[in-house]
């Protein structure tokens, strides 16, 4: 099983920026994926609900399968 981490934000970007900041890697080096979107509050205010992404650090062999 290849480590990943469940994050949350007010945007899917801003989920994703603390997910690589705690896994120390550079966004080409893992796999995202949006669990769920943000929602708008009332009269389109940010932050009804927060995003949330899964974020999995992609081994050498997926690397190599995602190139060809």
């Amino acid at each position: 099983m290849k480590p990943s981490i469940e994050i949350a934000g007010r945007t899917v970007e801003e989920a994703v920026k603390k997910a690589l900041k705690e896994l120390k890697l550079p966004r080409h080096k893992v796999k995202i994926e949006v669990l769920c979107e943000e929602q708008k509050g009332l009269f389109g205010m940010s932050g009804a609900k927060p995003a949330k992404v899964r974020v999995s650090i992609i081994n050498k062999k997926e690397e190599i399968s995602e190139k060809l």
